[in-house]
């Protein structure tokens, strides 16, 4: 299950560009189809631009699935999903197929014309993801020295995907020729026949097979060319239309419906970030009949609801069947298909639509909205790891950042006096709504550095670079996704204190002075000058300032990234020596929640002196009116002096 639902977060990557994508597209195809000119410019030109997405969706998933399943990846992985890909659907396209068997292209069996779907996409980038995590640090005799490492990996995709291309040129065919094959038996069962379909049209979709089941009722494979005689007006009034029809219910408000319980279901804290993927994918699904989007944001987090998708999309094709009631679409069971196909000859009763819809909304949200409350499924906003934490993060770390939180919020005067939380790279950034309960000698004992009052009733608690997940801890206490520690484990990590002064949890080093390369180009600032009282007063340890004069941030010495800030705009080292180093690029920019920062390193990755860490746009820093002046500061050596070099 943990190998699926780590699958599911890998392509919320692709699936969060195909909502803008699909609504493009329907609006193209609706320019054309209103107007009647399929060579319309603007309809056209919204369609070609959403289709450019649709239509690769494949594409989209074998880089997605590389880049998200790969252990710490940087991108080498997505290059290697995307070789994978490349192999395995140009060996097997319907032109070499025809090569290899000595036939004519015409004569080559269908399946391979439909083999770049999302099934072989997210094998693609399985193989990929493998390859990186094996084979990225791989050491090769001096004369191949140049292809170790990362290098590697791309060539080993490719080898796998020689393996791979070889198993579906025998595998794909039968496959696809047996689904083929029990759709034909399919039409001998009347409505539940219908019913079935819909069923296993839903429940193929995560193996690209439903195009094969797809053929055979809608288009002439067997006969029935249900869409085609839909559009066109030439079928039988009364029966055409009738392998489409319960796709509009489900499609316009059953999977709307399913998006506004994920959604109420999120925790608080995360419900923004749901609600990003959630309502834009639920938009076109009820506007343009593009699913997709949406499917795969719960598909594989949480099976078992998209099996009873399935069923309800089976159980919605069976009424409608039974029922007078028929509709047929040209791209999808949208609102867009709905108002065009409303006067075709072929509709029947097509005002029946919406109050089947309605109905749909109410099921899908009830059974939706009791079914992830009762299992805790991890749908989107809910799956531990889209609240900040790092994967692998061991349970003594998850229950110190519980305690901490829990001794925070008591010495903050309890959740209800919090009316705001967020969090910099160091520090909680709080509004109170009562700041004299503020117990700071609480805070000082559960792990905090300081504590500042900026004015009115902002206050700020100074922990260090993992603040991150303290905030995560008190949020998901705040929210009730989580209760309180104990009483006694709060006042065992009173009594351990704080590991090192700071909250960063290692031990202090002697005093030294340390050397740095300089981190970014500019003129040198004493601490005590910035404008920010936090760095001033060294409450989160010793260190310089600089004045930037260019925006590229540079590893001031050979150690690993120990933490990149979300929004980009600071990085934390463990040097070689044990030293720990915060590079904080300007104040407060923090708030500017990532615009104008680039990151080019990720948490784990090895540094030498020079290597590029981030990006930043000092012209948009100024324009948003924060200070561009860097801190530069030792983290866990109050006694350390940084001279640059």
């Amino acid at each position: 299950m943990k190998f699926f639902q780590r699958l599911g977060r890998s392509l919320m990557l692709p699936v969060a560009v195909l909502p803008v994508a699909a609504i493009l597209s329907g609006i193209g195809y609706w320019i054309l189809t209103a107007t009647g000119n399929d060579a319309n410019l603007v309809g056209v030109f919204f369609q070609t631009a959403g289709g450019a997405l649709l239509d690769n969706l494949p594409l989209l998933f074998a880089i997605g699935v590389a880049l998200g399943m790969a252990t710490k990846p940087d991108g080498t992985s997505a290059l290697a999903g995307l070789v994978s890909w490349l192999v395995v659907t140009t060996l097997l396209s319907p032109e070499n197929v025809a090569l290899f068997q000595g036939i004519d292209e015409a004569e080559v069996d269908l399946a391979f014309s439909n083999l770049e779907n999302v099934f072989v996409g997210m094998l693609c980038g399985l193989i990929g993801a493998w390859s990186y995590d094996r084979f990225k640090e791989t050491e090769l005799p001096d004369a191949l020295a140049f292809f170790s490492g990362r290098r590697s990996v791309a060539i080993v995709s490719a080898g796998l995907s020689l393996v791979l291309a070889l198993v579906l040129f025998f595998v794909w065919p039968l496959a696809f020729g047996g689904l083929v094959a029990f759709g034909e038996f399919i039409l001998t069962l009347g409505p539940v026949g219908v019913g079935l379909y819909g069923f296993l049209n839903r429940l193929l979709i995560p193996l690209g097979l439903h195009h094969a089941l797809n053929s055979v009722f809608w288009f002439d494979v067997a006969g029935i060319n249900d869409l085609g005689n839909f559009l066109d007006g030439s079928g039988t009034y009364g029966v055409t239309g009738q392998y489409m029809t319960g796709f509009f219910p489900i499609m316009m408000f059953g999977l709307p419906g399913a998006a506004l319980a994920m959604y109420v279901t999120a925790r608080t804290s995360r419900r923004k970030v749901a609600a990003g993927v959630l309502f834009s994918s639920a938009v076109a699904a009820f506007f343009v009949g593009v699913t997709e989007p949406l499917e795969f944001a719960f598909m594989f987090l949480a099976p078992g609801l998209y099996l009873l998708h399935a069923l309800f999309t089976g159980i919605s094709m069976a009424i409608s069947a039974l029922l007078p009631v028929r509709m047929g679409f040209g791209f999808s069971g949208g609102f867009i298909d709905l108002v065009l196909g409303w006067v075709n000859p072929m509709a029947q009763n097509p005002w029946a639509i919406p109050l089947m819809g309605i109905f749909w909304f109410a099921v899908y949200f009830l059974a939706f909205r009791w079914i992830i409350l009762r299992f805790d499924l991890k749908t989107p906003g809910r799956d531990d790891s889209f609240d900040g934490r790092v994967e692998g993060e061991d349970a003594a770390s998850d229950s110190r950042y519980a305690a901490t939180a829990t001794a925070f919020l008591a010495a903050l005067g309890g959740a209800s006096n919090i009316t705001d939380l967020e969090n910099c790279a160091t520090r909680l950034r709080m509004e109170l709504a009562d700041v004299s309960k503020v117990d700071e000698a609480a805070l000082k004992r559960a792990g905090a550095a300081g504590t500042m009052k900026p004015g009115g009733h902002s206050v700020q608690v100074i922990y260090g670079t993992s603040v991150q997940f303290v905030k995560d801890a008190m949020e998901r206490i705040m929210s009730g996704a989580d209760r309180p520690v104990d009483g006694e484990d709060v006042r065992a990590l009173e009594e351990q204190g704080p590991a090192d002064g700071t909250g960063s949890g290692t031990a202090l080093r002697a005093s030294s002075l340390v050397r740095l390369r300089r981190p970014v180009e500019g003129s040198s600032v004493p601490l005590d000058q910035v404008p920010d009282p936090t760095f001033a007063q060294g409450v989160m340890g010793p260190g310089i300032a600089i004045e930037p004069s260019d925006g590229l941030v540079l590893a001031p010495a050979e150690g690993t990234v120990a933490h990149v800030f979300p929004t980009g705009h600071a990085v934390a080292l463990t040097l070689e020596d044990g030293v720990e180093v915060l590079i904080h690029v300007g104040l407060d920019t923090v708030e500017m929640k990532g615009h104008g920062f680039e990151t080019l390193v990720a948490t784990g990755d090895r540094v030498v002196a020079g290597t590029p860490l981030l990006r930043a746009d000092l012209t948009a820093i100024r324009a948003a009116g924060h200070p561009t002046v860097t801190p530069v500061i030792v983290m866990n050596d109050p006694g350390a002096r940084i001279e640059l070099v």
